[in-house]
């Protein structure tokens, strides 16, 4: 596994997403753009399945990693939905949107899936 690439790129992104949702914040594109938070989604849950990979990545038994990789992401996307819940709930006064919550995972998750498939197609076998 080449591991500078793979650390570069994680840092690469996660500067762009934020750089991003800086200026979607600044120009209000959240309100305007319905749609803008499912690439966001997706841009995240490539950047931290891509971040969980960094960390977990083993460097002998291979058999149960991918495995271990989905459930890590995944705990940390529900983890995310509910700080979100909470944050609206408190602060925004927003109630709860159970298809919003289940789209935002659907794009975690396709944005994990992305960096596995990433992973193993232009990082590991190079």
């Amino acid at each position: 596994m080449d591991t500078k690439k793979l650390k570069i790129r994680v840092v690469l992104l996660i500067f762009f997403i934020l750089f991003f949702n800086l200026i979607a914040m600044s120009f209000h594109w959240y309100y305007l753009l319905w749609w803008l938070d499912m690439p966001m989604h997706f841009l995240g849950g490539l950047w931290l399945t891509l971040a969980v990979i960094l960390f977990i990545y083993p460097r002998k038994n291979v058999s149960d990693f991918v495995p271990r990789v989905i459930l890590v992401s995944l705990l940390v996307f529900i983890f995310w939905e509910i700080f979100q819940i909470i944050v609206k709930n408190e602060i925004g006064g927003d109630l709860f949107d159970l298809k919003d919550t289940l789209s935002d995972i659907c794009f975690d998750l396709a944005g994990g899936f992305t960096a596995i498939f990433y992973f193993f197609k232009r990082i590991k076998l190079n």
